[in-house]
């Protein structure tokens, strides 16, 4: 299941053929200048791309800018079970990608 929302997280929304809706916009805003308005969009991302996968429930969302990308902290539970997980996601602005740290 980490393993699917990283890989959501890695794809730009569009990017994969035939599902024009997978993937995320997430590096829109990673690229953007880190104001609370942003922050917010970063975490709207994060519920829509999490809402794509029906075993996984956002408790709750963290955003720390970092001087290189975003990182992301993600209280999650996988459904049906009620133990929360801590997820740390990096997004690094110069690999343009994400990962676990």
């Amino acid at each position: 299941i980490k393993r699917d929302l990283l890989n959501a997280l890695n794809i730009r929304q569009g990017q994969l053929v035939g599902r024009p809706a997978y993937g995320t916009r997430i590096w829109d805003y990673v690229f953007e200048s880190q104001a609370q308005e942003t922050q917010a969009g970063m975490e709207r991302e994060i519920q829509r791309v999490c809402g794509g996968d029906p075993r996984i429930f956002v408790q709750s969302i963290n955003a720390y800018p970092q001087e290189n990308g975003m990182l992301l902290e993600l209280l999650i539970s996988v459904v049906p079970s009620t133990n929360a997980e801590r997820l740390a996601i990096f997004f690094d602005q110069e690999q343009r990608t994400a990962s676990y740290v």
